[in-house]
């Protein structure tokens, strides 16, 4: 089952931990995207480097190489672009590139960070035929609508929302994902489950499935699969992530946010702020990790489980940064 066939995973090859490599194909598309394509107005100097790097994308290119190039938005574009390069030739993987970016103040394009979360997710979900697990897996890199109506916690790409919903592309789920509190009407057939979720590698490209994610549902299964899988990926530990529908005090030793919102919230309750109503409704979900190695964690947490959560912003949004499962887990060891 092949699917997000744009997104350039065929183009990587595997190491023997099963990480990404960086590959002259791989570097192609980057020099293939439209922010370096010559226009009718550029300079002769920016075609032929343009056509180089596309020939030979590990070719090096100096200062004065840039200075030839008569439009000072193509010297940028080009500087951004072969410092990423550089990035990726340094760390030789996808997976040692992205870990790496959190413990940096190098600056990357967001679209580079968000492309290579996709990347290594496509590759967990290499013959994986479960259209729910892909589905969650956007949830990392897209940023979502949620809507929450008579407890259904739904969440739909907020890109396609939005600029479908006012021409009526999406029909009434869409018109109802632009206003929060409409109601759901008939969008049954765009809400993946179990009976219907190879719906979505008919129609990944459009970005329209919808994930509801109410704890115990097959949405909120799905994404507790893809979190196990991006730990033991990128931290090479096996873990167990189920839902729930509350923290217990006496275990909330350790919790992480998975977006900013949700590390916000519960930073402020675990401290014993007073957290309002409306503010606690934002929340739309909470998750237990269980390590099955407990040497894996510090001694003090040996054993306990960590709790995860995901909260929308004020209108709506949610913004999940996975990068926080990379960075804030109380290991015994960094990876």
């Amino acid at each position: 089952m092949d699917f997000w066939q744009h997104c350039g995973y065929h183009l990587l090859e595997r190491a023997t931990d099963g990480h990404l490599i960086v590959t002259d194909d791989y570097l192609r598309l980057y020099f293939s995207r439209p922010e370096l394509a010559p226009v009718a107005e550029s300079c002769m100097a920016e075609r032929s480097l343009h056509q180089s790097l596309l020939d030979t994308p590990r070719r090096p290119v100096s200062a004065n190489d840039l200075e030839q190039l008569a439009d000072p938005d193509a010297r940028e574009n080009y500087r951004v672009m072969l410092r990423f390069r550089e990035q990726l030739l340094a760390a030789g993987t996808l997976e040692r590139f992205y870990a790496r970016l959190f413990r940096s103040d190098v600056a990357v394009p967001p679209d580079f960070i968000h492309h290579t979360a996709e990347v290594i997710l496509r590759g967990l979900l290499d013959c994986d035929g479960n259209g729910l697990r892909a589905r969650a897996a956007e949830v990392f890199f897209r940023t979502q609508r949620v809507t929450v109506k008579d407890g259904a916690v739904m969440l739909a790409d907020a890109e396609t929302v939005n600029l479908h919903a006012e021409d009526g592309g999406l029909g009434n789920l869409g018109r109802m994902l632009m206003q929060v509190n409409a109601p759901l009407r008939s969008a049954e057939f765009d809400v993946l489950d179990q009976d219907s979720h190879e719906e979505y590698f008919r129609r990944d490209g459009r970005r329209d499935t919808v994930l509801q994610i109410n704890p115990g549902l097959p949405g909120s299964l799905a994404i507790c699969a893809m979190l196990e899988r991006w730990v033991g990926h990128f931290h090479g530990l096996k873990v167990r992530v189920q839902p729930i529908r509350e923290i217990p005090d006496e275990e909330w030793l350790w919790h992480v946010g998975l977006d900013v919102e949700a590390s916000a919230m519960l930073n402020d309750i675990y401290a014993g702020t007073e957290v309002d109503e409306n503010r606690m409704r934002r929340v739309i979900g909470l998750f237990r990790m269980d390590f099955d190695d407990p040497n894996a964690l510090r001694p003090e947490m040996q054993g306990a489980p960590v709790f995860l959560g995901l909260a929308m912003t004020t209108d709506g949004v949610l913004r999940m940064k996975p990068q926080n499962l990379l960075m804030n887990l109380p290991l015994a060891r960094r990876t």
